[in-house]
């Protein structure tokens, strides 16, 4: 069942893309800085998933 949990997450990963990407265009001119592409917002996601994956794999865990 893990390979279709992966395939599921597929379509979050660029819709959460897409979410960064809107949200950073939004905020960075008031704090000053650029906007970025929808490119770098996937870069930023698949970062934020990379470093809360293993988190949300300790915390789902079980202990029986």
């Amino acid at each position: 069942m893990g390979y279709f949990r992966i395939f599921a997450a597929i379509p979050g990963f660029f819709l959460s893309s897409f979410f960064v990407m809107l949200l950073w265009g939004v905020i960075a001119p008031k704090v000053g800085v650029d906007t970025i592409s929808y490119t770098w917002a996937m870069l930023v996601t698949l970062t934020l998933w990379l470093a809360v994956a293993p988190l949300a794999a300790v915390a789902g865990k079980r202990h029986d």
